[in-house]
């Protein structure tokens, strides 16, 4: 295997957007402001991405996307722990998601599963969480701090 590398990118990143897109993940907030993303890489090209939203101490989670002929083999873990270390040196206490399809992924990572009614203001009034997860979504938390 080659050296993966991160970078981070903009709203405006093709790849980034198709990959998303693919993966029925959402796109329409890309272009709002308060979100950082990342790029995982190799060699071989794009690997992964994934985000965080928001400001303050609590900050939504969001995005993780490996390409398919990339999955299985631990990438998916190194986005989560990259976006993690980000979020900790900027001051964040706790990481919040929400995920239709992967709790276990994300529960075997350190996160926990919650209420939606007990999330601060900050993550319920964002998109993801407003109206572009459907309310089936598992919402977990994880203090990083």
């Amino acid at each position: 295997m080659s050296r993966v590398m991160f970078a981070p990118l903009t709203f405006a990143d093709d790849v980034l957007t198709l990959a998303l897109g693919a993966a029925g993940l959402p796109t329409d907030d890309l272009r709002e402001p308060g979100r950082a993303f990342f790029g995982l890489s190799d060699d071989d090209g794009p690997i992964g991405f994934i985000g965080i939203e928001g400001s303050g101490a609590d900050r939504l989670l969001r995005s993780l996307v490996v390409l398919p002929s990339r999955k299985r083999r631990g990438f998916g873990g190194l986005l989560v722990a990259h976006a993690e270390a980000f979020a900790r040196q900027d001051g964040v206490e706790r990481l919040h998601l929400l995920t239709q399809t992967m709790p276990d992924f994300f529960r075997a990572r350190g996160y926990r599963p919650a209420e939606r009614a007990t999330a601060p203001a900050s993550i319920a009034l964002t998109a993801q969480f407003a109206s572009l997860c459907p309310a089936s979504a598992a919402y977990l938390v994880k203090d990083i701090a």
